[in-house]
């Protein structure tokens, strides 16, 4: 007999934040689990804010504390929004905000989920980018106050 057998699909909320330095780089996390570059981001635990949130990833990946510019947008497209696991579908929706470092990150800095974290330029990015929406770079560096819906 031949039996499908349907993955579980979960919708879980999640934050990201764009964080640049003076020269107008955007930092990027090579996360240890994947091996890939993204920025900071994380899930929204139970009981918190989507900026508690943030912010507790961006202090938990970067050992430095942050506040908050602006939002960038929130980003639920089930094509860019939805990861595949051996056991499970998951579509994230995800607050997107522009965060700002309150003191410098360390050279050399790793953690627990953070193989490397390095500033890029923002046309000379890494080839190993994690899956993010398509226009996450482009709305980070968009000079309105427009709230992106994606």
């Amino acid at each position: 007999m031949n039996q499908t057998v349907k993955k579980k699909q979960t919708l879980f909320p999640a934050v990201a934040a764009a964080i640049f330095n003076e020269q107008g780089e955007i930092l990027l996390q090579k996360r240890r689990d994947v091996g890939q570059w993204g920025v900071i981001s994380g899930h929204v635990e139970f009981g918190e804010t989507v900026e508690s949130a943030i912010l507790r990833e961006i202090r938990e990946e970067t050992n430095r504390e942050a506040h908050i510019k602006r939002l960038i947008g929130v980003y639920s497209s089930p094509t860019s929004q939805t990861y595949h696991y051996p056991d499970r579908s998951v579509q994230y929706v995800t607050t997107y905000f522009e965060a700002q470092l309150t003191e410098m990150i360390s050279k050399d800095f790793s953690k627990e989920e953070t193989l490397e974290l390095q500033f890029f330029k923002t046309d000379q990015l890494p080839d190993n980018l994690a899956m993010m929406n398509p226009h996450w770079l482009r709305d980070a560096l968009s000079q309105t106050s427009q709230v992106f819906i994606r």
